[in-house]
């Protein structure tokens, strides 16, 4: 027997959303936190500034740059920079609710951490994506500039500006998210799919809420195959 395909349509859809949005999951049964590791819990010795570092996640991957002396230039969607000025304040590990915040305002920032802050816990790897771009790999030092000079705030975009398009951008010399790439297939996929009708509009009302599509370019979209399917 066939499975009901809009369950598991839609679970995708949440997947993706994840995927881009870059929520780190918080311990079981706690409604706080989980702090990064200590200093020195990463052997920075064999990164080299410029180095793209990639952290893989559950549902995502995020990225950032080397700047040497332990220290990463990342993007984070973050609501902080855009209420104030403190730097002190702005400079504090981001929180889930600063960064969810940052992705409904479409309002981030490039940010240097520490490896530890940035990775949090996770695997890194380095440079994995050169293998994709070949010849287009920029001087390291050339890639450590680039990410310097874009310290600080930023507009965010979870499907046009996030942070494989800064890390991009600065090693490869053009913006470019495979991330998004995989889930706007996605999101055809489903769309084509007549029997997910009911994920196709929550990715419709999705695209309004979270990425600020025009309501009158997508509502049409959304309701014309949701009628067509009450109506069958």
């Amino acid at each position: 027997t066939m499975k009901n395909p809009v369950p598991q349509a839609a679970s995708l859809l949440l997947e993706k959303l994840m995927l881009l949005v870059h929520i780190r999951p918080l311990p079981a049964g706690s409604g706080r936190e989980t702090p990064p590791p200590a200093p020195g819990y990463y052997d920075t010795s064999c990164f080299k500034r410029g180095d793209l570092l990639e952290v893989p996640r559950t549902l995502f991957i995020h990225f950032g740059i080397y700047l040497g002396e332990n220290r990463v230039a990342h993007l984070m969607p973050d609501i902080l920079p855009s209420i104030t000025g403190d730097r002190r304040q702005i400079q504090q590990v981001v929180t889930n609710k600063r960064l969810i915040l940052g992705v409904i305002a479409r309002t981030a920032s490039v940010r240097v951490d520490t490896v530890e802050d940035f990775a949090y816990g996770g695997s890194i790897l380095v440079n994995h994506m050169d293998r994709l771009f070949e010849d287009q790999v920029l001087a390291s030092e050339e890639a450590a500039r680039r990410a310097e000079k874009l310290v600080g705030a930023t507009a965010y975009s979870l499907l046009w500006n996030n942070c494989e398009h800064f890390v991009t951008y600065c090693r490869y010399g053009a913006p470019v998210s495979f991330q998004t790439d995989k889930f706007c297939e996605t999101v055809k996929m489903i769309i084509r799919d007549q029997r997910s009708v009911l994920a196709s509009v929550l990715v419709g009302l999705a695209s309004i809420v979270c990425l600020g599509v025009a309501p009158s370019t997508t509502l049409p979209t959304i309701f014309i195959p949701f009628f067509l399917w009450m109506a069958g």
